[in-house]
């Protein structure tokens, strides 16, 4: 458009798209189309679905690919050490960019667009500010709290079966994946964290569809080079997400509960005046808490769901043995990872299994390779629910970054897979499967099942 002084402008939406995603997305065709793999890996969803030859080949040109300021690997000893070390720090959303793009860029984001890769999200902050505001909400999610959450879990997930037997035994349904078939995600994996979290926030029953619609647009955001249209579809998401908190924000201040965000409140506004989070700080608490607590999960429970159809003996071993359930979720998130890349960037020259980093270098660390890692792991490719080393994994990375919510999505998986195959041993995936489309999240898209008759 054309602004009052005649030179042409663009809208705020249309800078911050071609800054953030618009030039990653020419970058990444360009080499995706001079066969690099990353770049393909990035671009092509087929290689998505099965990234593992990609991470192998990372892995097995050395410990850390690439030179200049962008470097990349699979070694789960590198990796570890990286997400480890107080020489590496959170990718800062954009500031590789020169001046004056990086303050454009800037310039361009309200309060109501900050995303989960842009500060004061925890995902985009180091010390000191995400040890402040990481304080406010990390005793929520201790061993010990969490445990006490399993009756609750328990009788949610056996609630949501219930709804799922009574929809399978529905006729004249639907089923766009065929006759007998449910979709387990709309029905199940997803519906069980997306009541969990929504319920330790204090989130309205009525508002968790609309819950569930944000956050799958909104964990869009986490991946670079996406299409404008796509842009435009998670901004609005995530704005939407920021105005909708900013009311319960109020709501549980005017009448708060015994929720996790009511605590958290009343703890930050006891702090002293200097030391209280803004309030976007605390609106990205909460979005961040709420966005984690089930994305993460509904991939696993789904992925699970999968691994275990496609090795029907591993899935026997875990029905005639349910003290298998914890280590059979260990190893979806080693063998099918819900995170499959995150990124850190050097602060200061540092070394790195002898390969020097220098200030300003980003390495992307591919989580999905390091747990296949055959370093670690024997036999690695081979999906085992009684592996030794399962939880070796980096799924919830280490670290000042390690997943706030990691305890709460393995006390869900485990009960959701146990309560599940429980009362449906003989639960098969049928139809064609759709796989989540983004790269840094995996999971499933639509999942059909038929469960089979009831134990």
């Amino acid at each position: 458009m054309r602004g009052a002084s005649g030179v042409v402008t663009l809208p705020r939406h249309s800078v911050r798209w071609v800054l953030a995603h618009g030039i990653i997305r020419a970058l990444n065709a360009r080499e995706a189309r001079r066969g690099n793999p990353i770049a393909r890996l990035m671009s092509d969803p087929t290689a998505r679905a099965e990234p593992w030859s990609t991470y192998s080949g990372v892995r097995e040109q050395g410990p850390v690919l690439g030179e200049g300021s962008f470097r990349v690997t699979a070694s789960h000893a590198v990796a570890a050490e990286i997400l480890r070390s107080d020489a590496f720090g959170v990718p800062a959303a954009n500031a590789h960019f020169p001046e004056p793009l990086h303050s454009i860029f800037l310039a361009t984001l309200s309060e109501y667009d900050v995303g989960p890769v842009d500060p004061p999200s925890l995902l985009a902050l180091d010390a000191p500010d995400h040890t402040r505001l990481r304080r406010l909400v990390a005793r929520h999610f201790t061993a010990r709290r969490v445990a006490q959450l399993e009756a609750d879990v328990v009788a949610t997930t056996k609630a949501l079966l219930d709804g799922l037997d009574g929809l399978d035994g529905l006729d004249g349904l639907d089923r766009p994946h065929g006759d007998g078939a449910v979709d387990l995600v709309e029905h199940f994996s997803a519906r069980l964290p997306v009541a969990v979290i929504s319920r330790l926030l204090g989130v309205p029953d009525h508002r968790r569809d609309e819950v569930l619609a944000w956050g799958n647009e909104g964990a869009k955001q986490l991946d670079g080079g996406l299409g404008y249209r796509e842009f435009l579809g998670t901004t609005r998401a995530v704005t939407d997400m920021h105005r909708a908190m900013d009311e319960h924000i109020a709501d549980l201040r005017a009448h708060p509960g015994d929720d996790l965000l009511s605590s958290v409140i009343r703890s930050a506004d006891a702090l002293p005046a200097d030391e209280q989070p803004t309030a976007v700080e605390l609106r990205m608490i909460a979005l961040l808490v709420l966005g984690a607590g089930f994305e993460t999960t509904v991939n696993l429970i789904s992925n699970a769901v999968a691994r275990l159809d496609e090795h029907p003996e591993e899935k026997a071993r875990c029905l005639a043995d349910e003290s298998l359930w914890d280590n059979a979720v260990e190893e979806v998130l080693r063998h099918d990872s819900p995170v499959q890349l995150t990124g850190r960037t050097a602060v200061r020259d540092t070394t790195v299994e002898g390969v020097a980093i220098p200030a300003g270098t980003t390495v992307l660390i591919m989580l999905g390779g390091a747990n296949r890692d055959p370093a670690v792991f024997a036999d690695p490719d081979r999906f085992d629910v009684g592996r030794a080393e399962a939880g070796e994994h980096l799924a919830f990375s280490l670290g000042a970054h390690f997943c706030l919510g990691a305890q709460l999505a393995r006390l869900e998986a485990r009960v959701a897979l146990r309560e599940l195959y429980s009362r449906h041993p003989d639960l098969r995936v049928v139809g064609t499967p759709v796989r989540k489309q983004t790269q840094v999240l995996r999971g499933y898209e639509h999942l059909p099942v038929e469960l089979g008759p009831r134990a």
